[in-house]
């Protein structure tokens, strides 16, 4: 079964294409479930790359209006990926009893600190950033909120060498998708940046496989997620590098969330 639960539509304001270009496309490519995830708006407080919120209602229609209008040809699901701040859990809940959402993808860009500030992953000051980062992301597992946890080696995007701090933050995030069975996405999207000269060499920003290597310890269930930006990378053949790259990864893979 080919499926995608990352995806984003023109609504981020970062992405290209509506909704309905997405089902269209994916269905020229024979996916079977495609699951909607643009980037979650906050009621009180823009944080920018994501949709306004006056426009959740609309995009929820319009989902809605899609899995009527192809039923049949793709099941269709509505989720967003949203990053977690305690404050804004019953938000989160929300979003999911009354919004009428099938779920949540934890997309942790920024996270709250132990000292109750609010960082963003990709400015980080050092690998004890790291520490703080995972601490967060398992903090949003453990609510159980969250159907799985997009690009959980993001933070490897940043220039540090490998080090403690960066074992630990693995370990805390793997500890926790472990006891909770949360599933982890392995990122199709970071194999479609740049490659840069990182202190173990040359690489793209994720996936980082020294991650994967220490999941692969814990039997942690996998999905790959494409998180789409253009129609065209529903399901590509990056999509399909991905997926060799978890094989070869031995990892235990799943191609749906539910």
């Amino acid at each position: 079964m080919l499926t995608n639960f990352h995806t984003h539509c023109n609504r981020c304001l970062h992405a290209y294409g509506t909704e309905e270009d997405y089902v269209q496309e994916a269905i020229r490519k024979g996916v079977d479930q495609l699951g909607f995830s643009d980037h979650g708006p906050f009621p009180d407080h823009d944080f920018g790359f994501r949709m306004p919120y006056d426009e959740l209602d609309a995009y929820l229609a319009e989902l809605d209006r899609l899995k009527e209008s192809y039923k049949g040809q793709i099941q269709i699901f509505k989720g967003l990926e949203i990053e977690y701040l305690p404050f804004y859990r019953p938000y989160y809940q929300k979003l999911l009893n009354q919004k009428g959402l099938d779920y949540l993808a934890l997309g942790q860009h920024f996270y709250r600190t132990g000292k109750g500030d609010v960082k963003n992953i990709f400015f980080a000051a050092s690998t004890e950033d790291y520490v703080d980062y995972a601490v967060s992301v398992a903090e949003a597992i453990r609510t159980g909120l969250f159907r799985f946890v997009a690009h959980p080696d993001i933070p490897f995007a940043n220039l540090f060498a490998w080090d403690d701090n960066c074992r630990k933050a693995c370990q805390i995030i793997i500890d926790a998708a472990a006891q909770q069975h949360t599933i982890l996405e392995l990122n199709a999207n970071g194999l479609r940046r740049e490659k840069k000269v990182y202190p173990d060499g040359q690489r793209c920003p994720y996936p980082y496989l020294r991650f994967w290597e220490m999941a692969r310890e814990q039997d942690i269930t996998v999905i790959v997620g494409s998180d789409c930006h253009t129609p065209g990378q529903v399901y590509d053949d990056t999509m399909e590098t991905a997926v060799k790259l978890a094989r070869a990864k031995d990892l235990r893979l799943t191609d749906s969330i539910f």
